[in-house]
């Protein structure tokens, strides 16, 4: 039986997200302005105002991934851009978000985000097994970089507390702290290319260098479910890479709150397909916004509604 309190506390969420919808006011968590979520949120905003009736989206610098699922689960008008394993803690109320789900949905499965492990030569580092001692970044605060680092250190063995000196730096200003020679290496995980690991490849008199780590995956999906996949990172992504990077990457989705309306939602996920073109002129990972990436299996999170019923529109059956 729901309580009063319960029953008071459900229609005032969705009393909330009603108001919200008929004002069609919608902010976008995206991440750090190193990255990919940033430029896209900022074209998706964009393209949201321009082309749905009523609506003003605005785009929002964050943390990232944690981040992001924590501003969904104040049951404001928000949609996000997270990782699939950030995401499934959120859900599930484990981790970072222990004693804390969030009723998320799905909105549509991105592109997949690479884990970038990144160096300069002449540090030693040619292995994951070479950061031990090393002073190196995790990500920053609220993102789900900082959550896949630890899980590939202690795939690897090592201990993030003890075997390294550890910053929380976001990308950008994990190449600035390179580029000073505050840290040996970092961690970031986005979709190529990210501007700020381009920023350090085309820095004169540096080399990057890749490390690879895919041989560490399926100890990940051990412990943590089958999320990550062996993947790689051609060379030719950034100016220096020698060999294609061996890496491992999990997928991106666009989640919200369990009560944002379904004709909200439905507009949302059908002007980011009808606007491809003008996202991709944004950034390339556009590239990847496909119907047939559109899966239960690529999402460990319900889709919502609004997104099955435009998807079942376009001849894709979901559960």
């Amino acid at each position: 039986m729901i309580t009063q309190f319960l029953r008071t506390a459900i229609v005032g969420s969705a009393l909330a997200w009603a108001a919200a919808s008929s004002a069609q006011n919608i902010s976008i968590a995206t991440g750090g302005t190193g990255g990919v979520y940033y430029p896209l949120g900022g074209g998706l905003a964009a393209v949201l105002s321009k082309t749905v009736p009523g609506m003003q989206a605005t785009a929002e610098v964050t943390g990232g991934s944690v981040d992001n699922l924590k501003l969904i689960g104040t049951d404001k008008p928000y949609i996000g851009f997270t990782m699939a394993d950030a995401g499934l803690d959120a859900f599930k109320g484990e981790d970072k978000f222990k004693g804390h789900k969030v009723p998320l949905r799905t909105l549509m499965v991105l592109y997949p985000n690479r884990m970038h492990v990144v160096s300069t030569e002449g540090r030693g580092i040619s292995k994951i097994a070479d950061l031990r001692g090393k002073h190196i970044s995790t990500g920053s605060p609220g993102s789900a970089t900082e959550v896949m680092a630890f899980r590939i250190l202690e795939a690897a063995g090592i201990d993030k507390d003890k075997d390294v000196k550890r910053e929380r730096l976001g990308a950008a200003e994990s190449v600035n702290a390179i580029k000073d020679n505050k840290i040996d290496a970092f961690f970031w995980v986005g979709g190529l290319p990210t501007a700020a690991v381009t920023d350090l490849a085309n820095t004169p008199g540096t080399k990057i260098r890749m490390i690879d780590h895919a041989d560490l995956v399926p100890n990940m999906n051990k412990k943590y479910g089958d999320l990550y996949v062996e993947d790689t990172i051609p060379k030719a992504a950034y100016r220096g890479m020698e060999t294609d990077n061996r890496q491992a990457t999990v997928m991106n989705l666009l989640v919200t709150h369990a009560n944002m309306d379904d004709k909200t939602a439905y507009n949302i996920v059908k002007t980011i397909f009808d606007k491809r073109t003008d996202l991709i002129a944004v950034h390339k990972e556009a590239e990847n916004f496909k119907l047939e990436n559109q899966k239960t299996a690529a999402t460990p999170i319900p889709f919502h509604p609004g997104a099955l019923r435009y998807f079942a529109e376009k001849g894709i059956k979901l559960n």
